[in-house]
């Protein structure tokens, strides 16, 4: 079974992508596994900083990586917190306090002018100097509540109505939100190729 590292921390993120590739012969290892330090998120979007936490964690295992980076686009709000979702109350803000910052944010936002998605970036290195990776990318269209409901996911799903639903990502099951996500999409594009390598 070929090892790949997945360059996070996040373990929603971690059981995300296991479920979605856990019938494929790929075992998905987390870069705390090897002691890997996060890299430094300097990019200006999602591609670059999928690319240099994947580089870090490949450079450093040795190992085949993968690395994820998404976040929330508000359009009131000029498309923030975007690449600063994980951070956006501050370097070491937990997930309530960057929902609370983003409630602060649109509080004055009529529900209407709350049109938001969630984009996700997938990069997928052979090794760390990899000068083709594989980049796969899917968003989720949605709304953004004025309080939080459900206890389902992690970040800003809470927040978060997609389009044409009257719940919540957090409120969605796990399965259903892993098959029509940003994340879950982005891993299907993923695991076609995968498949189509295999055979």
């Amino acid at each position: 079974m070929k090892a790949f590292v997945l360059a996070t921390g996040n373990a929603g993120k971690l059981a995300e992508m296991k479920a979605l590739l856990d019938d494929l012969s790929i075992d998905i290892v987390p870069q705390s596994d090897f002691n890997v330090p996060d890299a430094e998120e300097t990019g200006l979007c999602f591609v670059e900083n999928a690319l240099i936490k994947a580089r870090n964690a490949s450079r450093i295992t040795g190992l085949p990586a993968l690395a994820d980076d998404s976040g929330l686009e508000v359009d009131a709000l000029d498309g923030a917190p975007g690449i600063y979702s994980a951070r956006y109350a501050g370097a070491d803000a937990s997930d309530d306090d960057n929902n609370r910052a983003l409630l602060k944010a649109l509080e004055d936002c009529a529900a209407e002018e709350r049109t938001a998605r969630f984009h996700c970036v997938l990069v997928m290195l052979r090794h760390w100097k990899d000068p083709v990776p594989r980049i796969f990318s899917a968003a989720w269209e949605g709304h953004i509540l004025d309080a939080p409901r459900g206890d389902n996911g992690f970040g800003y799903d809470p927040l978060f109505r997609p389009l044409g639903l009257e719940i919540t990502s957090a409120e969605l099951p796990p399965a259903e939100k892993n098959r029509i996500s940003h994340r879950g999409r982005a891993l299907a594009s993923l695991r076609a190729s995968l498949t189509a390598q295999e055979s």
